[in-house]
């Protein structure tokens, strides 16, 4: 697995911070009441927490645990240190692993791309530790992994044990840490081709079938809902993360300890209802988009350059507000050469006084510094 030393958090992953660090911007007046004992939800590109109950206690999270494990499964993949496509010997360790399953032959081969579908789809414990020991060399050494990248989320309410979420000595999390973590997870395209998907029959290479059947039952009940990882044991009872989008807005909702699935679905249902009701997102950077102002470079050939947003960027109000937006450009000091797409300054989104978006700031044609010919050519021009 490719490691990260030195890497910015804030660069890796902004959401998550703002998730860490903010404080709710919910109504409690407002906010439906819910008996799981801790809950949260966010606005998944902002960051902004809507409302929370408990989010930083730590509890037990089940088969959450397995967001991570998914995480680090699709950055390894990301990172070509392993192959949607390539094949994986099962070991008996694997094989061995009770709870959910896809009931995995030992010393038999797998397609780690089915694993995933298995894991995703069906929680199965045996696919998780078939990955985790391909991508890590063993169990013990993917959980080490786990807990590395929980400190580079800010997950301070995090400590993993196994890879799979089944009952384990001193290991916890928090809704808050799990909201993180399925942020990062979604940022993943590539989950949602496995999140969606209700049922399939799962391929043994002895030649028989496991029919699995999705644990999330809210993609089929809840209108915008597209994935979610669910969780249950007898110490953490029932835990939900899950995220629906509609519109421009997509939610993350967490729950934990819930009493039954029917109560945890059901106050899933009512935080996204209540997220979706009052709250709304609006694009205020435009990726791509060239703006008015330009960099002058009186040194260079060319005398400025187009410049525009990096990545899109965008403002949560409430429903029914028109805050109006404001913008400042800060570009630094360059040195020539420039190749288009270098990072030349930032863009920030402000509204009543408060930062709502940022972008760096790239251009959008070369920049060249001038020759002794360019110059010749400037005077004779002037004469």
């Amino acid at each position: 697995m490719k490691k990260r030393f030195g890497i910015s958090i804030a660069a890796l992953c902004a959401a998550a911070l703002l998730i860490a660090s903010s404080a709710p911007i919910f109504s409690a007046a407002a906010a439906t009441e819910y008996s799981s004992p801790s809950v949260i939800l966010i606005e998944a590109g902002t960051g902004s927490v809507l409302y929370e109950k408990n989010a930083a206690e730590h509890r037990p999270i089940a088969s959450m645990v397995k967001i991570m494990t998914l995480l680090l499964t699709f950055e390894n993949i990301e990172e070509g240190h392993l192959n949607e496509s390539e094949a994986i010997t099962v070991s008996e360790n694997a094989a061995s692993m009770g709870g959910s399953q896809a009931f995995l032959d030992a010393h038999s081969e797998y397609v780690v791309s089915d694993l995933i579908r298995s894991v995703v789809v069906a929680s199965a414990n045996d696919s998780c530790v078939a990955l985790a020991e391909k991508i890590s060399g063993s169990v013990d050494g993917f959980v080490k992994d786990m807990n590395n990248r929980a400190q580079e989320l800010n997950m301070c309410d995090t400590n993993f044990v196994n890879c799979t979420g089944l009952p384990a000595p001193n290991q916890y999390s928090c809704a808050k840490d799990a909201a993180i973590m399925f942020s990062e997870l979604i940022r993943h395209e590539k989950f949602f081709d496995y999140s969606k998907e209700w049922m399939f029959d799962f391929h043994h290479p002895s030649g028989r079938d496991t029919v699995l059947t999705n644990t999330n039952k809210m993609i089929r009940s809840y209108e915008g809902c597209d994935g979610g990882k669910t969780g249950f044991t007898n110490e953490a009872m029932y835990c939900l993360s899950a995220t629906a989008k509609r519109g421009d807005m997509r939610l993350i909702g967490v729950i934990t300890g819930a009493e039954t699935s029917k109560v945890r679905n059901a106050e899933m249902a009512k935080l996204f209802d209540y997220g979706f009701a009052g709250w709304s997102v609006r694009q205020v950077i435009f990726k791509g988009v060239e703006l008015d102002t330009q960099l002058e470079v009186e040194k260079s050939r060319e005398g400025s350059a187009g410049v525009a947003p990096a990545r899109n960027g965008y403002m949560l109000t409430e429903r029914g507000s028109d805050k109006e937006v404001e913008y400042l450009y800060e570009f630094y000091d360059v040195e020539l050469p420039l190749p288009a797409g270098s990072k030349i300054g930032k863009i920030t989104a402000s509204a009543d006084g408060e930062v709502v978006a940022e972008s760096d700031l790239i251009t959008k044609t070369d920049l060249n510094e001038k020759t002794y010919l360019d110059i010749l050519k400037n005077l004779l021009d002037n004469m």
